[in-house]
């Protein structure tokens, strides 16, 4: 059962889109169309504004946080085109980091990579591309590269595969290394979930994956701790959660959660990736469980509380993402 634990009044002056929980689930970065970015301590269930930040020119659509061992970093994108990579400096004093200006449209989704790649962020555009950008953590650089025509119309929404290796077993290259092959998947205005490998120096479209017949607002790779397969979770205007399963990552075998009653803005895994969350327009949150039949099933329903109306900013052009834990505090 969904519950409550902690009200926050946000002071934001236009619709959240956006509310991310750190690593340590200590603080919570939110974001308004009243083009601000606020990040509030939220300790031992009181919360305290620790700031409040202005560098972008229009509604700012998503925020999301850096693995800690890289600093407490935090990045955000915005309809007015840009991705802001926001650090923390000293207690309290937060300043830009890094901005990136080179999408044409409005930038609509951010995702951190997993940890293990390093610092890298992908984001995705309603121009139809997708920029991954790459920290010199010591030189305090930026590497940044474009992977152009990845949805036509735009790109709404992007997320990581996990970090996987190789299976040595099965790995043909003449000279074996260790490297860790990172994968991305996207959904867009074009109504197809698409799979990105990256190749050399090269991302190339891997896999896509049709079954919805609207906009697909969002996409989610489950956690694969004690998973023996890939899972992936997108959401569609035609109202339907799809749920991608492999063993392989070549072959993809689509079930449809369920049929909701309206459009459905965000899905989430839960740390451990065995419960999805699930949001939409109709104001509620959902949280969904497999069987060892196979089914998925509704294990809680939250239709009363603000949180609902937080998570489902069904307003935005482009859908947010939340990072959903199952005892995380709510707005």
């Amino acid at each position: 059962m969904v519950s409550v634990l902690n009200t926050i009044d946000t002071g934001h002056e236009d619709m959240i889109h956006c509310a991310d929980v750190d690593y340590y689930g200590l603080r919570l970065a939110t974001c308004s169309s009243d083009n601000s970015v606020k990040i509030f301590d939220i300790k031992s269930g009181a919360q305290t504004l620790a700031a409040d930040l202005k560098g972008h020119r229009g509604p700012v659509w998503q925020v999301a946080w850096g693995h800690p061992r890289y600093g407490n970093v935090l990045a955000s994108c915005s309809y007015d085109r840009k991705v802001i990579i926001w650090k923390e400096a000293g207690p309290g004093d937060w300043t830009k980091w890094y901005e990136y200006s080179n999408h044409d449209s409005s930038v609509n989704s951010v995702a951190w990579a997993p940890a293990e790649y390093g610092l890298i962020l992908a984001c995705g555009s309603s121009d139809g591309s997708i920029s991954i950008l790459t920290a010199n953590v010591e030189a305090g650089t930026w590497d940044c590269k474009k992977i152009p025509n990845v949805h036509t119309i735009g790109c709404n929404t992007v997320s990581w595969c996990p970090a996987t290796v190789p299976e040595p077993a099965f790995d043909q290259r003449p000279n074996k290394t260790n490297l860790a092959v990172k994968r991305l998947v996207t959904g867009g205005c074009d109504n197809a979930v698409k799979i990105w490998k990256e190749e050399g120096d090269r991302w190339e479209e891997e896999k896509r994956l049709e079954l919805h017949s609207d906009w697909v607002r969002d996409v989610a790779w489950a956690p694969s701790v004690g998973m023996p397969r890939h899972q992936i979770a997108s959401c569609s205007q035609d109202r339907r959660v799809v749920i991608w399963t492999s063993d392989d990552l070549l072959s993809w075998q689509p079930t449809v959660l369920h049929n909701f009653d309206d459009v459905v803005w965000n899905v989430s895994w839960s740390l451990t990736g065995n419960i999805l969350g699930v949001s939409g327009g109709d104001n509620k949150v959902s949280l969904w469980k497999e069987t060892n039949e196979g089914q998925w099933i509704c294990i809680s329903e939250d239709t009363n509380t603000a949180s609902a109306a937080a998570l489902a900013s069904g307003q935005q052009p482009s859908g947010g993402q939340n990072n959903f834990i199952p005892e995380q505090r709510t707005l």
